[in-house]
């Protein structure tokens, strides 16, 4: 197998970092997701240099979660195996952060937010990944039923026994993130960052105040699905391909394409037209436009998505509300 060496230039591309929160964490404004295309039915070749491209043009953080895949497990088992085979020279450069919330294994102790799963759940994460540590671990949504107390004094118990650097909080309300701010922040494990959904077609964590929030403790944030899953690409402007995710509509259902969302995708690509800018490009710059905005996940199924999403740094600024 030949031996791999990161791009000397790695850092001299065009990556910038922003700072997350008031911490010391820098983070790359693109971050890579696993949630898709790093699974156990995936190519592992094409995983391989997915990621080694994105080391080698700066994107140092790398987002995962105990039940990505599929199957469930095996995106961090594709990390572990990319970090023996790649990566461990590296491990200190990188920023690795993994997540426990939603359904991992059968019976009453593999979901929600209960100290035995996310205690277990992260010991089994760093066993795939075959890491010592991760640099963050995330509660990966917010649990209803179990005390808040529970669940945030078992992220400050995973970074005192130093399986985590720090801690972050997904998709969690707003009176909770509340809660969780000041919980962690007397504990002297402060919040350092909240995972959540935002891009041209979903604003809800602005709307909610979340951003707001994060702004105000300084929390950093980092946005999933800043694409909506593709349908904020030129993907879905002429129809449905029969490649295409939602196609296979598990995550993406054809019938959420209605006439009235392609109108508006038609609208906002006409917009990146006149930036000189694909939508995938305006869309991404958008969200990192966004105040308290620290990073954006994308997913890539290819080294050609990942370069043409790498644009969005150079991307024109806005002067007005899309």
């Amino acid at each position: 197998m030949e031996q791999y060496f990161a791009d000397e230039l790695r850092y001299d591309g065009g990556m910038q970092y922003a700072r997350c929160g008031r911490s010391g964490v820098l983070l790359p404004k693109v971050s890579l997701g696993f949630w898709h295309n790093f699974g156990g039915v995936d190519d592992y070749g094409r995983s391989r240099a997915i990621t080694r491209y994105a080391f080698d043009h700066g994107i140092t953080h790398f987002d995962l979660a105990n039940n990505y895949g599929p199957p469930y497990g095996s995106a961090e088992e594709t990390l572990g195996r990319l970090m023996d085979d790649d990566f461990r020279p590296y491990r200190d450069e990188l920023f690795i952060s993994t997540k426990a919330g939603y359904d991992m294994w059968q019976g009453p102790y593999g979901n929600w937010g209960s100290r035995k799963y996310l205690m277990a759940s992260l010991d089994q994460s760093l066993k795939r990944m075959r890491l010592d540590y991760v640099d963050l671990f995330y509660s990966h949504r917010y649990d209803p039923e179990t005390p808040l107390e529970e669940t945030l004094q078992a992220l400050v118990d995973v970074v005192r026994a130093g399986k985590a650097l720090y801690v972050g909080i997904s998709r969690w309300p707003l009176h909770a993130m509340e809660v969780a701010v000041k919980y962690l922040r007397e504990r002297d494990v402060p919040l350092l960052i909240y995972q959540g959904r935002i891009n041209l077609l979903d604003r809800a964590p602005i709307e909610e105040g979340i951003t707001a929030l994060c702004e105000r403790e300084g929390v950093g944030f980092i946005s999933f699905s800043p694409l909506a899953q593709g349908l904020l690409t030129n993907r879905y402007l002429n129809g449905i391909p029969a490649d295409s995710r939602m196609s296979k509509g598990k995550f993406l259902r054809s019938e959420m394409l209605t006439p009235q969302l392609l109108e508006r995708l038609k609208r906002l690509n006409a917009v990146a037209d006149v930036r000189g800018e694909t939508l995938a490009e305006m869309a991404l710059a958008w969200v990192l436009h966004q105040k308290a905005v620290t990073s954006v996940l994308v997913g890539a199924s290819s080294t050609e998505q990942l370069k043409n999403n790498l644009k969005c740094l150079s991307a024109e600024s806005f002067d007005e509300e899309l």
